[in-house]
């Protein structure tokens, strides 16, 4: 049957609202609304700006969308990309600039970056790729290094689910929606670049963020939610930040973290267990619940630092990047090309509850940790250790900053690993230990800060070279094989306070405090206690160092020296015949203290300098005395008489 000239027309206007222009072939030339070609599964080639109306349900795009132009996914839907597509902005919007720097160690620069080719808009869901290797929207023409960078970047305010099985980049990534991937879905995406995007990353099995060509930065992103592998690297000579809470969503999650020498990794979020919300919307319904196992470990996490440079906050937060006991996270130092470094920047207290070693995942413990763990020294930086440690390396304390060993509580107790070749605490900032049980064995401890003992359970001191000052203020601190000759002040500020010499090197200290009740064991057959200059043997049922006096008892393998009140400081002094030495305090001085009362103060290697200045200024005074009477009788003798 014939149709007349004004139907086919009619039906020909109504068709280009949709798609003006038919190509030959299949192809679709179109731009506009091409939701009907798209949904009949025709090839597209966009003439320009081009929107998908999804409607409700899901659909799979079997056709490939070329051309030039951008396109928007808009509706309520969900769009499934089977193939790829390849279309590209207009050459007239294109600006922006791909540099690959570097030399023999390229890695790849974007600068000016292009509007975006794809945009999702919220309520709507577009879908890479349908658990295969195809369904991705990119142009590759930049031949970079280790990955290819997209071309078409993607504005995403809706979701965009990756459903793909190989290594694949975004191009710029902006918006404030949803990307995320599918558990067990063995693709892996590559952040690189500055990506203003200010939604949520849920990652299902792995992503890259950076990489050894690239950087990469997520200055605004709200969170990641980690259900697989979140894989850090960075290239030769460059720090890499990343600001985002992350948020466990199932079993044995971690960040794996890699960098090349001269590189830092920086992450300054927190890694959390999240117990409610989805992946749009993670949040822990108690704080608690990092520290304290629930059912099938749901939130067990962990991190492994392969050879890299990795820290923890940036000096402007105190909350600890993995919070949590090693029940509830893991921490790995390996060596890679180089050994791992471990730096800890707050700007007030946190508390590591879990052990680091270097094990492989769980497994933490089977296995020392190859690394260095650094307290950054940032005002207020106060780091608590407060489990077992197991990585052989150095732990340093920069000034400014404190490592406690212990929280001082209950199940709290901390320790630094022992024995291995490159054991050893350089410390000079504070080092506390507040062990409620457990005693401590310290690794050897070198530089200029200082060593306090105040826990309940003993710590042993086996090589000491710091210089800084040595309290106890509770428990004992027993120096094994070595000797407190080189701090600068030893001071035992509590009433229960036990210093133990017994199996020192040498019994000599450079300077004393004492409060009443404080001990000091030496071995029972010691000859005396030096402080500073002053030697004061040990005899009898009293010894008096200075302005220091001591009651003398002996028990078992012990001389006992028990710090009398304050009272009888005002003992005389021991004569020089009875020491052997002059009996002079050295830059002797009292203090008090609210808890133990009156504190003696003796010895001090600046002491005998002003000593000796003192008594040549007593000297010259009576010396001028004497010339001034003289001078005073001469006059008289000499003066003539006034007659009256």
């Amino acid at each position: 049957m014939k149709r007349s000239w004004h139907l086919v027309l009619a039906s020909a206007l109504v068709a280009g609202a949709v798609t003006p222009v038919v190509a030959v072939g299949s192809a679709v030339a179109a731009d506009g609304d091409i939701t009907s070609a798209v949904l009949a599964n025709r090839d597209v080639v966009l003439t320009g700006d081009a929107v998908v109306r999804v409607p409700r349900g899901t659909h799979t795009y079997t056709g490939v969308i070329s051309g030039e132009g951008a396109l928007r996914v808009s509706g309520t839907g969900t769009l499934v990309l089977a193939k790829d597509s390849t279309f590209t902005l207009p050459r007239s919007r294109q600006h922006q600039r791909v540099r690959i720097p570097g030399g023999n160690h390229p890695y790849v620069v974007v600068g000016s970056p292009d509007e975006p080719a794809v945009t999702v808009d919220a309520r709507a869901t577009l879908q890479y790729g349908t658990g295969g290797t195809t369904g991705l929207i990119g142009s590759f023409p930049y031949n970079t290094p280790g990955y290819q960078q997209n071309q078409d970047n993607i504005r995403v305010d809706g979701t965009l689910r990756l459903s793909l099985t190989r290594l694949f980049n975004l191009g710029v990534i902006s918006g404030s929606g949803l990307v995320t991937q599918p558990r067990n879905m063995w693709g892996t995406l590559q952040i690189c670049g500055t990506n203003p995007f200010s939604g949520i990353f849920d990652n299902g099995t792995g992503v890259n963020f950076a990489s050894t060509t690239c950087a990469a930065d997520l200055p605004h992103a709200r969170s990641v939610v980690n259900r697989g592998s979140w894989i850090i690297d960075t290239p030769l000579d460059h720090t890499v930040v990343q600001r985002q809470n992350f948020y466990s969503h199932e079993y044995g999650n971690d960040v794996n973290v890699h960098s090349r020498p001269g590189s830092k990794v920086i992450l300054t979020g927190v890694y959390s267990w999240s117990d409610s919300g989805d992946g749009a919307a993670p949040s822990l319904s108690d704080p608690g619940l990092n520290w304290r196992p629930v059912a099938h470990n749901l939130n067990k996490r962990g991190t492994n630092i392969e050879g890299a440079d990795v820290q923890w906050g940036d000096g402007t937060t105190h909350r600890i990047f993995m919070p949590g006991t090693a029940q509830t996270v893991y921490i790995n130092l390996h060596a890679r090309r180089q050994r791992s470094r471990l730096t800890f920047d707050y700007d007030g207290p946190v508390t590591l509850g879990a052990p680091i070693g270097g094990g492989i995942y769980h497994d933490t413990l089977s296995a020392p940790g190859a690394g260095d763990v650094v307290i950054a020294g940032t005002s207020g930086n106060d780091v608590t250790f407060a489990a077992a440690q197991d990585y052989d390396g150095s732990t340093t304390v920069d000034r400014k900053a404190t490592l406690r060993l212990g929280s001082g509580t209950a199940g709290g107790d901390g320790s630094l690993h022992t024995g291995g070749a490159l054991d050893k605490v350089i410390d000079n900032g504070s080092l506390v230990i507040r062990n409620t049980r457990t005693p401590v064995s310290l690794p050897a401890v070198t530089g200029a800060g200082s060593v306090t003992q105040s826990g309940a359970a003993a710590t042993t001191v086996t090589s000491a070279a710091y210089t800084g000052t040595t309290t106890v203020a509770r428990g004992s601190l027993i120096v094994s094989g070595t000797s407190l000759r080189t701090s600068g002040a030893v001071a035992l500020t509590g009433s229960s306070a036990v210093l133990d010499l017994s199996k020192a090197r040498d019994t000599a200290l450079r300077r004393l405090r004492v409060v009443t009740g404080a001990k000091i064991l030496l071995p029972r057959n010691a000859r005396g206690l030096t402080v500073g200059s002053t030697t004061a043997k040990v005899s009898g049922t009293a010894l008096a160092v200075g302005r220091a006096r001591f009651s003398v008892s002996r028990a078992g393998a012990h001389t006992v020296l028990t710090a009398l009140p304050a009272s009888a400081a005002t003992t005389p002094a021991p004569s020089p015949s009875r020491t052997g030495r002059a009996a002079t305090p050295l830059g002797a001085s009292t203090g008090t203290t609210a808890a133990t009362g009156a504190m003696a103060d003796t010895g001090s290697n600046v002491g005998a300098p002003w000593a000796v200045t003192g008594l040549a200024g007593v000297v010259l005074a009576g010396v001028a005395a004497v010339l001034v009477l003289v001078r005073v009788r001469s006059r008289a003798r000499t003066s003539p008489r006034h007659a009256r």
